[in-house]
């Protein structure tokens, strides 16, 4: 029969395997706690520091999705990526 599964391993992530990953890693656990820092203070109407005076619910929205996109495509090059070629 022909093996007409994944290559991918779902329970073996790798997530440190190499410093690639480790910084995709990083770099979604930082966008992830960015896009609450935005949502919630748009939703307070309070403001951040980086991002203006203060924020309404639509601009917090907005900061937070952009946040959360960015942190869910470094998760799948996190997840998805392999070693070069040099291995």
């Amino acid at each position: 029969m022909t093996d007409t599964g994944s290559a991918a391993d779902s329970n073996d992530l790798d997530l440190f395997a190499t410093p690639f990953n480790i910084g995709a890693t990083i770099l979604t656990a930082v966008s992830l706690l960015l896009a609450l820092a935005f949502f919630w203070a748009g939703f307070q109407g309070g403001n951040l520091l980086f991002a203006g005076p203060q924020l309404s619910l639509l601009t917090g929205t907005v900061g937070a999705t952009i946040c959360a996109g960015i942190a869910v495509i470094a998760w799948v090059a996190a997840v998805y990526m392999e070693p070069g070629f040099d291995k």
